[in-house]
C-alpha cells in the first residue's frame, strides 16, 4: 500500500504515521503539508489511500477531497481530524470520504475504520 498523509502539523503527521505502524500497517507513506499539496500529490503520485486533516491552510481537507472528486480521482479518502461533529461527518460522507477518525485516536480506532476499506 502507498498512503498519503496530509496535515499542516509535522508532529501530527508523525503521530498518524506512528499510529498506522502500531496498527500493523507497514505501508509506504508520503506526506503533504496542506490541502493543495495533498491534491497535487494525489494526482501525481496516485496513492492507494489518503488520510487527511480537515483544517489546513491553502486548501482544507474537505476542499482537497471535493477537488479530487471533481477531477475524477476516486482514491479512497478518510479524515483524521480534531473535530468529529455529526455535521462534519455528514459533510465528509457527502463529499465521498469513507470515514472520519476524531483525535485523539488509537491504533485500534484506525484498524476499525481502515480494515473494512481494505477488504
Amino acid at each position: 500500500m502507498y498512503v498519503l498523509v496530509a496535515d499542516d502539523s509535522r508532529v501530527m503527521r508523525q503521530i498518524v504515521i506512528r499510529t498506522l505502524r502500531q496498527a500493523g500497517y507497514d505501508w509506504q507513506i508520503i506526506d503533504a503539508t496542506d490541502g493543495q499539496e495533498a491534491y497535487d500529490m494525489a494526482l501525481a503520485e496516485k496513492p492507494d489511500l489518503i488520510l487527511s486533516d480537515w483544517n489546513m491552510p491553502n486548501a482544507t481537507g474537505i476542499e482537497a477531497l471535493q477537488a479530487l472528486r471533481q477531477a475524477g480521482c476516486m482514491i479512497p479518502f478518510g479524515f483524521v481530524t480534531s473535530e468529529g461533529s455529526q455535521e462534519m461527518r455528514d459533510q465528509a460522507a457527502a463529499a465521498g470520504a469513507l470515514f472520519l477518525i476524531a483525535k485523539p485516536f488509537t491504533a485500534e480506532s484506525f484498524r476499525e475504520v481502515i480494515d473494512p476499506v481494505l477488504a
